[in-house]
């Protein structure tokens, strides 16, 4: 029902010391099988699935859900933030398998082949006018999967509603290496954002805890 609040789920996989990538930013395995079934159960339970531009950049992700691991899987709407217009479109979003969204400012006068254009903001995207133009579209659930400046700006403003982190059984180590929330983090003690526990359990090779933002 359109007007309804939009559940906002953050989901990453992290190393053992808090990496979710080599120091290059090149993505490596970190969820195992286990894992990666809750993931795709995850996005086959949501109305969208959304990621920064750099994310398609780095990785080219489909953003769907596999039939490997959900029988009759319904894909979700996908979304990229992506300011500037700098998506590719040979990228693997644009591949007509689920509808796309690609939200820029109001600057970027781009389109782009089988996805809708929102534009939003002036110069970074709006992500609270994003998400009330979402709820009034009728989504109630949405993923975000990245990448780190995109997760600390849900968080920072508070839209976050949860937050799952797969722990992976390894150490990438590097004082570069991205972490999953980036930007510019948090100034002093009152821009820190805080989470209640929720659960933590046992999963395949690593450990997977869930959080409560506060609000």
């Amino acid at each position: 029902m359109a007007g309804e609040h939009l559940k906002t789920i953050i989901n990453c996989a992290m190393s053992a010391d808090g990496k979710i990538a080599l120091k290059s930013r090149r993505q490596t395995k970190i969820s195992d099988e286990q894992d990666k079934k809750r993931v795709h159960e995850l996005r086959n339970s949501v109305d969208a699935i959304l990621v920064g531009v750099d994310t398609v950049l780095s990785d080219d992700p489909k953003l769907t859900v596999k039939e490997k691991y959900v029988k009759n899987p319904k894909h979700p709407i996908r979304i990229v933030l992506d300011s500037d217009g700098r998506t590719p479109t040979d990228a693997l979003v644009l591949n007509g398998a689920a509808k796309t969204i690609i939200v820029t400012n109001e600057r970027c006068g781009k389109t782009f082949p089988n996805a809708e254009v929102i534009r939003c903001g002036k110069e970074d995207v709006d992500i609270e006018r994003l998400v009330q133009e979402l709820e009034r579209r009728g989504i109630r659930k949405m993923l975000v999967e990245g990448g780190s400046k995109v997760i600390w700006s849900f968080l920072r403003t508070h839209i976050a509603d949860e937050v799952c982190i797969f722990i992976g059984s390894m150490v990438i180590g590097g004082d570069s290496a991205p972490t999953p929330a980036g930007g510019p983090g948090a100034e002093d003690e009152k821009d820190i954002v805080h989470m209640r526990l929720k659960d933590a359990e046992v999963l395949g090779s690593g450990v997977l805890v869930k959080y409560e933002v506060v609000k």
